[in-house]
């Protein structure tokens, strides 16, 4: 590791968990989202060089896919907020330069999963011959957070024509508290072109958001290409409102060297009405169209089919089957379904355990751990497989009973965590704790995480970003920072996240203003940071 060696790095946690004391007096003026682990922070400024470069000695990653270059390129792009960098400008008084960022990452491995280390520290010195920045992470993805970290810290200066960076000197110390930091977009309540996706990737990166929840189909549409079987996307709402095989890889690439997982999900057997536009023996019958037919084999063949296609575009240990919802009528009221029913002693209740643990088999053995909406913990929970993770949507006290049974939990409920519970304010999600009453460890461990969830009923792409930002960043603190460093009053943290909402609109992200709910106007003319 050269210089900047192991017993440095050691040396540098240590000394910010000394100077970490002196945030607590300070931290009206700092403006870093979600907050760090630990900080402290100056009060001097530093220009950055006009050949500002990324330096690598000592790293062990090799970035032989370019995720760490393309990472630099995108901050120097973000910090640079579209203005002109002038270098013919004069300015009496320059500020002492910064010429680049060191960045050391411990592991040589690129491979995105869940768990993955995605702590950083970063320095940034008021002085030095000359001065570089010092990031190390345990992986490229930490660095990536460390990126994103650095570049709330800078500033365009339009006095100087010049990116300047801001309260030097800089020592931060920081991991998120939950592993699984999700937001749900739904593509079958109305169609999201591809390049509305990937902009929504790139503001989620900026919260270090960490995992998109891609709802893909549902009872209005199936946009979804399946090689497997391809009448499935005749669901669709038109031709042109489809994701090919090559798109869906795509938002997965792109979201991966985001350090983004995605999370497919194939809601079943409820919410699947579309599916029969091109296989109409799905249905039940005709005049009654959904569940899925529980008594077909063809149904369970169809759900491996797309699975096994699955298995080639996502690459995240998870996948999310649904399972809410669920109303067996149509399988009770179906001639041929009940009396398949009555043959094999099922009734409409345990008809629906018998199709979720059968999809669920069938989701193992293509090496996919499970997640499934809270409804089926609810009715069976002790007959889900041991790897099934209990997604909560419906309210209160679901994770801890979820997690006194051993399983995990994804904490989502629909009263605080909602985007399109439009009237829910940013404070509402800031407050929203996922380990509520949860008080033993080996419990709370069991809760990976938290999702904000963009349904898309009222949602396309004319309005979904300022109906998830700012009250999805609101979130995005609380899954990241650590409990102790979360403000226990939300009000304590409306300035900085006030920077961050404006700081997303100069990066071109429409974030509505902190007042009201989602989609709320601003008040009147005035200033961003005051709306």
């Amino acid at each position: 590791m050269g210089k900047f060696g192991l017993r440095s790095v050691l040396l540098f946690a240590v000394v910010v968990h000394i100077l970490v004391i002196s945030v607590a007096a300070d931290i009206k003026n700092l403006k870093i989202w979600p907050m760090p682990l630990s900080v402290s922070y100056g009060h001097r400024n530093l220009q950055l060089s006009n050949e500002f470069v990324l330096k690598t000695e000592g790293s062990k990653y090799p970035d032989a896919s370019g995720i760490l270059k393309e990472g630099f390129s995108r901050l120097l792009d973000i910090i640079k907020v579209a203005h002109v960098v002038d270098t013919n400008f004069s300015y009496d008084g320059p500020s002492p330069v910064l010429k680049g960022i060191q960045v050391v990452v411990l592991s040589p491995s690129d491979e995105l999963q869940y768990g993955v280390d995605e702590s950083y520290n970063l320095t940034i010195p008021e002085k030095g011959n000359p001065a570089f920045a010092y990031l190390t992470a345990k992986t490229v993805y930490g660095a990536l957070h460390g990126f994103q970290t650095f570049s709330q810290a800078c500033h365009f200066n339009l006095t100087t024509r010049s990116i300047e960076v801001h309260q030097v000197p800089w020592t931060i110390v920081d991991r998120p508290r939950f592993s699984y930091r999700g937001l749900l977009i739904d593509t079958s309540r109305h169609y999201l072109p591809l390049p509305v996706i990937l902009k929504v990737i790139d503001s989620m990166a900026y919260a270090k958001l960490n995992v998109l929840h891609w709802h893909i189909v549902d009872t209005q549409s199936f946009p979804l290409e399946i090689p497997s079987f391809p009448k499935l996307w005749d669901g669709a709402y038109s031709s042109s409102e489809r994701y090919t095989v090559a798109d869906a890889s795509e938002i997965v690439r792109y979201a991966g060297r985001r350090g983004i997982n995605v999370l497919a999900e194939l809601d079943v057997p409820g919410h699947a009405k579309s599916w029969g536009i091109g296989y109409p023996s799905l249905w039940p019958s005709k005049n009654c169209q959904e569940p899925l037919d529980v008594s077909s084999d063809f149904t369970f063949k169809l759900i491996d089919g797309i699975l096994s296609d699955f298995s080639k575009i996502f690459k995240y240990k998870f996948v999310h089957l649904g399972g809410d919802e669920v109303d067996t009528s149509c399988w009770t009221l179906t001639p041929r379904i009940s009396k398949w029913l009555k043959q094999h002693r099922l009734n409409g209740t345990s008809a629906y355990e018998y199709f979720v643990l059968r999809a669920q088999k069938i989701a193992l053995s293509h090496g996919y751990e499970i997640i499934n909406w809270e409804e089926t913990f609810n009715n069976f929970g002790n007959k889900l497989s041991p790897k099934t993770i209990v997604h909560n949507w419906l309210g209160g006290g679901v994770a801890q009973q979820v997690t006194a049974a051993g399983l995990r939990c994804i904490v989502s409920n629909q009263d605080k965590w909602y985007l399109d519970h439009i009237d829910t304010t940013w404070q509402d999600f800031y407050s929203n704790e996922p380990l509520t009453n949860i008080t033993k460890p080996e419990q709370q461990r069991l809760v990976i995480g938290g999702e904000v969830c963009m349904w898309g009923e009222h949602i396309d792409g004319s309005n979904i970003e300022t109906t998830i930002w700012p009250r999805a960043a609101a979130a995005a603190e609380r899954l990241w920072t650590a409990y102790d460093n979360i403000a226990k009053n939300p009000e304590q943290a409306v300035r900085r996240l006030a920077y961050f909402r404006c700081l997303l609109n100069q990066r071109g992200v429409a974030s509505g203003p902190l007042t009201g709910g989602g989609r709320a106007a601003p008040d009147e003319p005035g200033s961003c940071y005051e709306q």
